[in-house]
């Protein structure tokens, strides 16, 4: 049975848009968030963070956790993003 791609709710699209909005804030290139990821121990390409951010991939638990870092920021900070 093939697999179906599973559905990004509301909390991811508002954890992509945060991810997004802090990275250009602190004047990160994609690829210079997904290079401090990478070097943080959670290898991601620039593509990888590019469909993170358009919703074309799940951002997982791992994947939070050390964007968080990367950023500067509490994983909470990107799942409750203030407006």
């Amino acid at each position: 049975m093939p697999r179906r791609p599973t559905e990004i709710g509301p909390a991811g699209e508002r954890t992509a848009g945060a991810i997004e909005r802090l990275r250009t804030a602190r004047g990160f290139a994609q690829r210079e968030l997904a290079d401090r990821v990478t070097a943080l121990g959670r290898p991601m390409s620039n593509t990888m963070l590019s469909r993170i951010e358009r919703t074309q991939r799940r951002c997982d638990v791992d994947d939070l956790v050390v964007l968080a870092a990367a950023l500067g920021v509490s994983p909470l900070a990107l799942l409750h993003p203030t407006p």
